[in-house]
């Protein structure tokens, strides 16, 4: 998962989805996108298109317990800084399912403490 996440969502090499999905499957719980791999790279092109990209730029942890897999990340959702937390289901060696939950990350001078979201 963190070759995903830093192969094709931080270094954008879109080409590389194979290696980690079977064919166009992927379940999706994403509420901005359908299911299937095509969908989901459709919607972060439109998302480009737009001026505003999910933009993935660090991984800060990668926790694993038997087939699911989080990882929280940080980039830019849509304009803003914002922490990523993706939760995938892996079978096989493949990403079967995607979760997530994007959250704010407030300016320094807007936040009520200093611990951070990681």
């Amino acid at each position: 998962m963190k070759d995903f996440v830093q192969n094709v969502l931080i270094d954008g090499q879109t080409e590389l989805v194979s290696n980690y999905f079977r064919e166009d499957e992927l379940i999706q719980h994403n509420p901005h996108m359908g299911d299937g791999v095509q969908e989901f790279l459709n919607v972060l092109n439109l998302w480009n298109k737009d001026g505003k990209p999910q933009i993935y730029s660090k991984i800060h942890i990668v926790l694993g317990e038997g087939n699911f897999v989080l990882v929280l990340s940080e980039g830019v959702f849509r304009g803003d800084q914002a922490a990523f937390y993706d939760l995938y289901r892996v079978e096989n060696g493949k990403i079967e399912e995607h979760w997530d939950v994007v959250e704010a990350i407030p300016e320094p001078g807007e936040r009520n403490n200093d611990n951070g979201k990681f």
